[in-house]
């Protein structure tokens, strides 16, 4: 079929053909060929495709320049926290010198009270400066044992206490702002 014979049709209605010219530039009624109308269609959707194309583009870098910025930002702010964490340790780590340097010049003249008092005071910064940044201990004393809280790693049979009561605390446990960060080692009653 030759591209003349494209752009003619043959209609039969009723017994009657008749042949009309596609390509002709006047049609029935006054319309625009069937031709230009498809070509005029698919130009009009592809313009709308490529259109759709740029605004996806456009998103998706648009998104992955909110990724990049987010990351970074969270970075940033992990640094800061932890910078911040750190200046509030250097206290300690002075006390620490100063204590292992008097600990080396000292004779045997010095007194352990005071000794120990030294070391509750660093203990005491510690907390202090943990428990700005939302460190909590973990209570043991005359609580029952709490899965969610507690490690069991013995047990032992107490009459004057309840099953399930905390008996002694091996290792302290702690929380930061609610959650578990280490569950606090202890032994617990059974008395079974």
């Amino acid at each position: 079929m030759t591209l003349a014979e494209e752009k003619k049709v043959v209609a039969n209605t009723d017994g009657d053909t008749a042949e009309i010219d596609l390509g002709s530039k006047e049609a029935v009624g006054g319309e625009a060929p069937v031709e230009e109308k498809s070509v005029d269609l698919i130009a009009q959707l592809r313009a709308e495709l490529k259109d759709k194309d740029d605004r996806f583009m456009r998103l998706r870098a648009e998104f992955d320049n909110y990724r990049k910025r987010t990351t970074k930002e969270k970075t940033e702010l992990a640094a800061t926290v932890e910078q911040s964490f750190l200046k509030d340790l250097l206290p300690l780590l002075d006390n620490l010198s100063r204590a292992s340097k008097a600990a080396e010049t000292a004779d045997e003249t010095v007194d352990v009270e005071t000794l120990r008092k030294g070391i509750e005071m660093i203990k005491s910064d510690a907390m202090a400066a943990m428990g700005k940044h939302g460190l909590e201990p973990i209570e043991t004393e005359g609580k029952m044992f709490d899965p969610n809280f507690h490690q069991a790693v013995g047990r032992i049979a107490d009459p004057d206490k309840e099953d399930g009561m905390i008996a002694a605390e091996f290792q302290r446990g702690y929380t930061a702002r609610g959650r578990v960060i280490r569950p606090s080692m202890v032994q617990v009653v059974s008395n079974d």
